[in-house]
């Protein structure tokens, strides 16, 4: 119904259950045949009562048995990838995040240290993160392997300024290193930490839409020299993720950080990939990150700056100046699949603005993102 989309007409023998304003047939059921249909979305969070609505389905409609739980979960997936790769060796694609770090550590229960883990530096880090993620997986029981591949993706990425165009490139680069890397060490798989809302947001079925494709899924290239993708977390959301990164002992700095995009600040700029615009956008969110944990702000999701290519005129020191413009993209939300922009205190987004326009001289003006998801998405490319 949030898509304007309407069903004008029902089968035979099925009977409307609800409506709406806007939707007069807003869901319908058969009895006999035990079929139901619902024009909302009952999974997300916004839906008020949706997990009853399903878990009335699942457990009175299909007489299921709720038998799946975490802890099965971590059992399972250590068995499937045991059975999957066997005597082999992978190569897992680690970017510190919380998705990789998780899909690293059930990976490594299950075949130890034939698990190689790559870092690829492709300059489109956050301020500093690079220099943290070497020194928490280096000097571990761990294969850890940093790659400094700056000038090769700028290099790709030179005068880009399609989002998906910059997504689709990024995952081929990745695919190509780990390519080489697994090469070198004789790795037949590829383990990714993807999770449930990049598969949706990737349209990856007959009918999705795809919303924007990841690098890790809607990225990859066609062809792929690995024998398997290994994707442990791949039906898990955020918040899953989180939890099992909890069971598995992670420490706390990892689970808890904000999702970080693996294409990086590429897709948190809406122009060029260049040294200006990276700099811009790292800088910003550095501030923004310091601001909320100063001021103790709880419940935030995600919370970064946006560079963006539109100027604006600005006054810096009596004298005009044609500057920068910095959008703030700070949310609370639950799965990543529906997002509320945060409603911060105006003395909190007026430090943060004063700070980003004293400290990075390009910009003259910042914005506050105050559209929830849907319709925008949380990251803004």
């Amino acid at each position: 119904m949030s898509h304007s989309d309407q069903v004008f007409e029902i089968p035979p023998n099925f009977i409307v259950t609800s409506k709406t304003d806007t939707s007069p047939i807003a869901a319908f059921r058969n009895n006999s045949k035990k079929i139901y249909g619902l024009q909302w979305h009952p999974e997300v969070v916004h839906t008020k009562n949706g997990k009853k609505i399903l878990s009335n389905f699942v457990y009175n409609v299909c007489n299921c048995n709720g038998t799946w739980n975490l802890s099965n979960f971590i059992e399972e997936t250590i068995k499937n990838i045991k059975s999957k790769i066997g005597d082999g060796n992978a190569v897992i694609a680690l970017s510190g995040g919380i998705d990789s770090s998780v899909a690293a550590a059930i990976t490594e229960k299950a075949i130890g240290n034939r698990l190689y883990a790559v870092f690829v530096d492709h300059g489109l880090l956050r301020k500093g993160e690079a220099e943290l993620v070497s020194k928490a997986f280096s000097g571990h029981d761990i294969n850890f392997k940093k790659i400094d591949a700056k000038d090769r993706f700028f290099k790709k990425l030179n005068s880009i300024t399609d989002p998906e165009k910059k997504r689709m490139i990024i995952g081929e680069e990745f695919i190509r290193i780990f390519e080489e890397e697994a090469k070198k060490i004789g790795a037949d798989f590829l383990v990714q930490g993807t999770i449930y809302p990049d598969v949706i947001e990737s349209g990856r079925s007959h009918h999705a839409d795809t919303i924007k494709s990841h690098h890790n899924v809607g990225g990859l290239p066609e062809s792929i020299s690995f024998k398997e993708i290994i994707e442990p977390l791949r039906d898990l959301y955020k918040d899953e993720v989180r939890e099992v990164g909890r069971k598995l002992g992670l420490p706390k700095k990892i689970i808890d950080q904000y999702p970080f995009p693996g294409p990086g600040l590429a897709v948190r700029i809406t122009g060029p990939v260049t040294e200006e615009n990276i700099k811009i956008c790292r800088d910003a969110s550095a501030i923004v990150e310091d601001e909320l944990e100063k001021a103790s702000i709880e419940n935030i999701w995600q919370a970064f700056a946006v560079t963006l290519e539109d100027r604006v005129v600005g006054v810096v020191g009596d004298q005009r100046k044609f500057g920068r413009i910095v959008g703030l993209r700070i949310v609370e939300s639950q799965d990543a699949m529906t997002a509320n922009f945060k409603k911060l205190p105006w003395d909190l987004l007026e430090n943060i603005s004063t700070r980003i326009t004293n400290e990075i001289p390009e910009v003259v003006s910042v914005a506050y993102f105050i559209s929830h998801k849907p319709p925008q998405t949380i990251e803004p490319c």
